[in-house]
């Protein structure tokens, strides 16, 4: 039998994977402790999330609530399931940057710790086994904010003729700029798969995604952009665009287009891979053209105010470029757009937030 093992499994993307994989016939362990309550309130919680996995696929996902730094729990869950463990895919982790400056140890021991403990178990136990993280593009630090930028009428963009208007890739430097401390604590780990499958060579890989999103996700203030975005504009919740002139660009890629790719690795696994990943041109916006497609989607206006001062090391800009990914994995493609992704979140939740 073979075992996927995910972590954050009842968050947006963990819970886009059990489904992904299910679907498919595998059996799931899914590790979640609901965190995201911890860290967000209560209107974070994931627990919704989790019932409605164990509601539909029963015996098929088996459901630990353990946390990823307890290294004892942790090896022996491994050791439970032992050689049968074939992918591992871990999405748990502190997203905030805010929140990170708030408990610096805590945000760095679940993120790069709780990594380490499971890049470990897996070596020591199923070293065979693939290992996706869930990375960030927040370890390029604010240097995407060093791009001659252009400032148009809702967005900020880059010129036509700069090697990146395609968007990012994965030559540029994530040294010598400023993270935050979430961005700090996930180069930590990013690194740390990276090592683990040169030194080791095990099958690792780190995607380094932009904005994830899907209907799934548990949206608040700090974290969720999307998903939040249209819950405020839903419900009439007062919404805070942070600096920038609410131009800020960022692409959106879609939880089942990720979990996808994921999929496309561990069939053709590779060592010690780092990939961009998001919507790319194909699915990107600003927070004001995102603002004006809450409301045409819902026919309500939304309630927002302007704080002048951004958050710290925010990006200005940011687009993928997923050319590498595409060039390995030639039949994967984003199948969600901006607005197709917006319509989804608000038809799948409507029943949850008015």
């Amino acid at each position: 039998m073979s075992i996927i093992l995910v972590t954050g499994s009842a968050g947006l993307i963990g819970s886009e994977s059990v489904r992904f994989f299910c679907e498919k016939g595998y059996t799931i362990v899914g590790i979640d402790n609901n965190m995201r309550e911890t860290f967000f309130g209560k209107g974070a919680s994931t627990e919704w999330n989790r019932d409605r996995l164990s509601q539909d696929y029963g015996e098929k996902y088996i459901h630990h609530s353990i946390d990823i730094r307890d290294r004892e729990a942790i090896e022996n869950l491994f050791n439970t399931y032992g050689k049968d463990i074939s992918l591992i895919i871990h999405t748990a982790a502190q997203p905030s940057h805010d929140w990170a400056a708030r408990d610096p140890y805590t945000d760095f021991s679940v993120n790069a710790n709780g990594t380490l403990v499971l890049l470990e178990s897996t070596r020591q136990i199923c070293p065979d086994a693939v290992f996706i993280f869930c990375s960030t593009n927040k370890v390029y630090g604010d240097s995407p904010n060093y791009l001659p930028l252009i400032e148009k009428e809702l967005r900020w963009e880059i010129e036509e003729t700069h090697p990146y208007n395609k968007g990012i890739d994965e030559n540029m430097s994530i040294d010598q700029c400023k993270h935050s401390l979430f961005g700090a604590s996930k180069v930590a780990a990013d690194v740390l798969v990276q090592e683990y499958g040169r030194y080791f060579s095990m099958k690792t890989a780190s995607f380094r995604g932009g904005c994830l999103t899907g209907p799934s996700h548990s949206g608040a203030e700090l974290h969720g952009f999307l998903s939040y975005l249209m819950k405020c504009t839903m419900t009439g919740t007062a919404y805070k665009v942070f600096g920038y002139k609410g131009k800020q660009v960022r692409d959106n890629i879609h939880s089942y287009d990720l979990v996808n790719a994921f999929y496309h690795f561990y069939q053709n696994p590779r060592v010690a891979e780092v990939y961009n990943i998001g919507g790319g041109r194909f699915s990107n916006c600003s927070m004001l053209e995102a603002i004006q497609e809450c409301e045409a989607i819902t026919e309500k206006k939304l309630n927002w105010v302007y704080e002048e001062s951004n958050r710290i090391g925010d990006h200005i800009w940011w687009i993928s470029d997923i050319d590498k990914f595409k060039s390995h994995y030639p039949e994967w493609n984003l199948t969600y757009g901006i607005t197709e992704i917006l319509k989804e979140i608000f038809n799948q939740n409507v029943s949850r937030w008015v």
